[in-house]
């Protein structure tokens, strides 16, 4: 969207029961995450879901190293897949949980679309606290934006970054609502609001992140 006023989305995002910060790049929001969100909490547990928006703050690696909070990697490259299968079931119970969004809407709505169901699953119910890393060419005027930014950027894009995948939106770039074993479109998850209010935390980023 062109001429995007982030204080409306803001607004409305807040009159959801989101708790919003608004960043003006990714070093920024990382010390939004670390200064204003982070040494606010009493936690001892966090994971995260894929978001290449929240890669790109660096913020995982702090959280490595902090002795203090059980970090559960649910990325570990030398875990089984019945490893991370087990890791991302802990991790709906964690203090933390930590993610992106695939769209906002103008009305303050976050529309995700997941494979196997723990990023929207977590973001909906589980963690004690769940934080969203969004830059904002996620936001979208509407649900039929939303549903067609994730069907024809969103879901072809970040399936084509994964290589042990074989789907044919890896190839063509567009979705062809497959049947493949591999799909990554199979869970569709559109966040009203917050519940309880401020449970799920917001840093909106002024920068074109992800996909």
């Amino acid at each position: 969207m062109e001429n995007i006023d982030l204080n409306k989305i803001i607004k409305q995002l807040e009159i959801n029961n989101f708790e919003v910060f608004l960043a003006k790049n990714t070093q920024s929001a990382k010390y939004i995450f670390e200064n204003e969100i982070l040494n606010k909490l009493k936690i001892s547990s966090v994971s995260y879901a894929d978001s290449i928006t929240m890669r790109q703050t660096g913020i995982l690696d702090v959280l490595r190293h902090m002795d203090s909070i059980e970090f559960i990697d649910t990325f570990d490259k030398d875990d089984s897949w019945e490893d991370k299968i087990g890791k991302r079931k802990k991790a709906l119970t964690v203090d933390l949980f930590l993610t992106g969004t695939n769209a906002i809407t103008e009305k303050g709505q976050l529309v995700n679309l997941d494979m196997i169901g723990n990023r929207v699953g977590s973001i909906a119910f589980g963690p004690q606290n769940v934080v969203l890393f969004i830059g904002k060419n996620k936001i979208v005027k509407n649900l039929d934006q939303a549903f067609n930014r994730i069907k024809t950027i969103s879901a072809p894009l970040n399936a084509k970054r994964h290589e042990n995948l074989n789907t044919p939106c890896q190839n063509t770039g567009v979705c062809s609502d497959c049947r493949s074993p591999q799909r990554i479109c199979n869970t569709w998850t559109i966040t009203e609001k917050s519940y309880p209010k401020n449970r799920i935390k917001i840093i909106l980023i002024d920068e074109e992140l992800g996909y």
